[in-house]
């Protein structure tokens, strides 16, 4: 509700979200660097995430409906990246549940927020919202990894 009336916040939100997720991809890379997977769409997905970093920030100058639809295809790219590198890591090391459903999850989201980006509101409001079901599914992940490193 904050973010709905505080511009601010909001270009926070789309300019850290992509940027945190350079962080989280990274860590990924580092915790699977001997998992015999290949890692070449981290490394793609790392680009992009920082690419769309710089690319909300110039955005944003212009308006939140631009920088929202930058934010969405964002979100529909490393949705996708995500999407299939958790079924193909199911294949191999199990579980990957987590990396599955929030692949998806961006790739609608992603949709969700170019379709809405004329209606920043409504965007902003869903912006918040895709950020905690992200938090939530980094938290289920860092839980996973902590479980799986602890057993071996």
């Amino acid at each position: 509700m904050f973010a709905k009336s505080s511009p601010g916040l909001a270009t926070v939100l789309l300019i850290i979200y992509p940027a945190w997720d350079v962080v989280g991809t990274l860590l990924d890379i580092r915790a699977n660097k001997n998992a015999g997977i290949s890692l070449l769409p981290q490394y793609i997905n790392t680009v992009i995430s920082i690419l769309t970093t710089i690319a909300v920030a110039i955005a944003i100058q212009k308006g939140v409906p631009e920088a929202l639809i930058v934010f969405g295809v964002w979100a529909m790219l490393t949705g996708l990246i995500q999407l299939v590198l958790g079924i193909k890591r199911r294949r191999v090391l199990g579980g990957q549940w987590p990396m599955i459903i929030s692949g998806g999850q961006s790739v609608l989201a992603g949709v969700s927020f170019i379709a809405m980006a004329h209606s920043p509101n409504m965007g902003i409001v869903n912006l918040a919202g895709y950020s905690a079901f992200g938090a939530f599914y980094y938290l289920l992940a860092a839980i996973r990894l902590n479980r799986t490193n602890t057993v071996e």
